[in-house]
């Protein structure tokens, strides 16, 4: 599960990216949204003392994440993203500490060091110079990731489809309305887009959310926060794999050795080395 989730959502800043060529980041994120709630509520309705729990995690962890993250992945390249989101995990360990205090070893201070020099490396690339402000969003995006995630652990629910459907529910007219407040054109996107927009629509709305964060959800209910994110290490190589094939990006030298060093940075961080008792909670 955990797997099949990261291959999901790496193919899906791939997709976004080809989506973005005719819908504007937020309206693409309101539509795919409008989409996974439009689906799901009939089987898996939040109740509504849920409903109204999640409002504000639905603010942080949809609305507001993706408006600066996808925002960010439209300036720059789809495998540049991926390697740059992968801050969300030193992010995640902070506010972890932060608000749940879960404690930070020294082998994570490492990490979350080399992940840093890393990002930092990627950002120094002179082809990323006139693209500064996408960067500055896109790490945005991944830090409040990271708070969502948080917040989401400390409601303590089960069932991610229920978690997801909730967010859909709200995340919808947060992101239509920061779309009429900060883009334009979005009647005229809507009547001229091709099918190949309208299929990253249902690839973002169906897979890549009702799918992939009902699984997400699921395993954040049964493991801690840091047990979950060494998966996340093979979302940045398939973006990079779908980018070089599916969208002729390449990637510089700097660039490839500033992914190279914030993976090897998470690796630190999440990888366990050593049989560890704890258990799935059941």
């Amino acid at each position: 599960m955990a797997i099949s989730i990261a291959v999901i959502w790496g193919m899906g800043f791939v997709v976004a990216k080809a989506g973005m060529d005719h819908f504007s980041p937020i309206l693409l994120m309101a539509l795919r949204f409008t989409l996974t709630s439009i689906c799901l509520i009939w089987f898996f309705c939040p109740s509504l003392d849920l409903l109204k729990r999640l409002f504000w995690i639905a603010l942080i962890s949809a609305s507001i994440q993706y408006s600066l993250t996808f925002t960010g992945v439209k300036g720059i390249d789809a495998s540049t993203s991926a390697l740059l989101i992968q801050l969300e995990v030193p992010f995640g360990l902070i506010t972890a500490w932060l608000f749940l205090g879960e404690k930070i070893s020294l082998k994570q201070m490492l990490g979350m060091f080399i992940a840093f020099a890393g990002a930092v490396l990627i950002v120094g690339e002179p082809k990323l110079s006139n693209d500064l402000t996408s960067v500055a969003l896109l790490i945005a995006g991944a830090f409040t990731w990271a708070v969502g995630q948080v917040m989401i652990k400390k409601l303590g629910v089960e069932g991610g489809f229920v978690l997801i459907t909730g967010i859909a529910i709200w995340a919808t007219p947060q992101l239509f309305i920061s779309s009429f407040l900060l883009e334009s054109n979005q009647i005229e996107q809507l009547k001229t887009a091709p099918i190949e927009a309208w299929l990253a629509v249902a690839y973002l709305g169906l897979v890549m959310t009702a799918l992939a964060y009902a699984m997400w959800y699921r395993l954040l209910n049964i493991y801690s926060v840091n047990k979950v994110m060494p998966f996340l290490l093979l979302l940045p190589l398939t973006s990079v794999v779908g980018g070089i094939f599916f969208l002729n990006e390449s990637l510089t030298l700097k660039i490839t050795l500033g992914g190279i060093l914030t993976l090897i940075g998470v690796a630190v961080i999440t990888v366990r080395f050593k049989r560890e008792s704890d258990q799935p909670r059941r």
